[in-house]
């Protein structure tokens, strides 16, 4: 929740003519989820560029009388690609539950939309070794439902709460574990040809100085960026350290 339509407009201005002047590496997708006011500003702006845009939340109903909130449908109406749902603050300060997400990920697919799904660890639940065991939990209430068909049409967001907005980071030791389990998990859950096909990304407080590192490691194929994302110079770097 930050910055203002013409700020917003500014920034998706830097990055844009960051990623036409300068291309991006191979196999590097850049994808920006700006608040919902600011979509069609961003799907406008990146109409033939090499740029997806996403949301940072969907309800999980089809439409009617939920006042403020916005759909799946809606969010395809200005040609979204993405969505994150799941985010660590989202299940702090408005109690998403996996059983809630579990209806967000299927109502997201109906419409085309890829959901970004975030799991991740209390710092209770590290310091107590049970961060697998809830990771594992998120993971099989909320996307493990699906059919390996559409599993693939979504990205797994790894984050863990404890390094959100905090200054930590997980280190890229203990970031390639988790993204290790979780790509076993999905071989054991659909398929190893599924596994090897699946987008896990990191996230919690990667930034230009440690995300070349962390991207380095082998099961970590990208980064979910917070505040590094407000400033264009900054989030080019994080893009460009693969």
């Amino acid at each position: 929740m930050n910055m203002s339509f013409s700020e917003a407009d500014d920034l998706l201005g830097l990055i844009i003519d960051d990623i036409e002047e300068n291309g991006l590496p191979e196999r590097v997708d850049v994808i920006v989820c700006p608040p919902a006011l600011y979509l069609e500003l961003a799907t406008d702006l990146a109409s033939g560029k090499q740029l997806f845009v996403g949301a940072q939340n969907v309800s999980e109903h089809e439409k009617g009388a939920y006042t403020g909130e916005i759909s799946a449908g809606m969010l395809n109406s200005v040609e979204a690609d993405f969505c994150i749902i799941g985010h660590s603050e989202r299940r702090q300060y408005f109690h998403e539950t996996d059983e809630l997400l579990e209806k967000k990920v299927k109502i997201l697919l109906h419409h085309d939309i890829k959901p970004v799904f975030c799991c991740g660890e209390l710092l209770p639940e590290r310091e107590s070794d049970m961060h697998m065991d809830v990771v594992s939990k998120q993971l099989e209430k909320g996307l493990f439902h699906l059919e390996e068909k559409d599993f693939l049409r979504t990205v797994i967001a790894y984050e863990p709460v404890w390094a959100i907005g905090t200054g930590k980071t997980a280190s890229p030791d203990q970031a390639q574990e988790m993204h290790a389990f979780i790509r076993s998990l999905v071989a054991k859950r659909y398929s190893s040809e599924a596994a090897a096909h699946c987008q896990i990304l990191y996230g919690g407080s990667c930034n230009a100085e440690n995300a070349g590192e962390l991207f380095s490691m082998p099961d970590v194929d990208g980064g979910l960026i917070g505040g590094a994302s407000l400033k264009a110079k900054d989030f080019a770097a994080i893009y460009r350290s693969v």
